[in-house]
């Protein structure tokens, strides 16, 4: 009996030791090759951005770290990764959306851009071939009405 009950402590402790939380801004890479879905080239990524500056929270890891995004940000913390101590979360996730969406309508903004005079001044012959169309098929009405009478 006493045998069994040890067997089943060092297990439970076993599993334990095993889903340790791994804080993604002090883990080494080993310990970020060792969740799920963590492989070289993402703990790569994930250390050589942490140089710039540790993550402050998911958001801002999942905005920094190409390749990780709310799914896989769900992932992560249910095997056991952490940012700032703290696993991912509703919250985390409606702030990376938001972020996320920010990010991509500041790019659309650029994109609407009004263009400068010199962008002008080389448009302006593209738009010329276009009009030269419109105006061949005018020549050829008074060729036509020319051969009814």
């Amino acid at each position: 009996m006493l045998k069994k009950l040890l067997t089943l402590i060092a297990t439970l402790l076993l599993a334990t030791a095993a889903f340790a939380a791994v804080d993604v801004n002090t883990a080494t890479e080993a310990e970020l090759d060792g969740i799920k879905g963590i492989g070289p080239g993402l703990s790569g990524r994930i250390l050589e951005e942490r140089k710039s500056a540790p993550f402050k929270d998911w958001a801002d890891f999942i905005g920094r770290v190409g390749g990780v995004g709310n799914k896989s940000a769900v992932n992560f913390s249910k095997e056991g990764l952490t940012v700032n101590g703290k696993k991912y979360s509703a919250a985390a996730a409606a702030k990376a959306e938001a972020k996320n969406h920010k990010k991509h309508a500041s790019a659309q903004a650029a994109d609407r851009k009004p263009h400068s005079s010199a962008d002008k001044d080389t448009a302006t012959p593209a738009a010329a071939p276009t009009a030269a169309p419109a105006a061949a098929p005018a020549t050829p009405a008074p060729a036509a009405s020319a051969s009814k009478n």
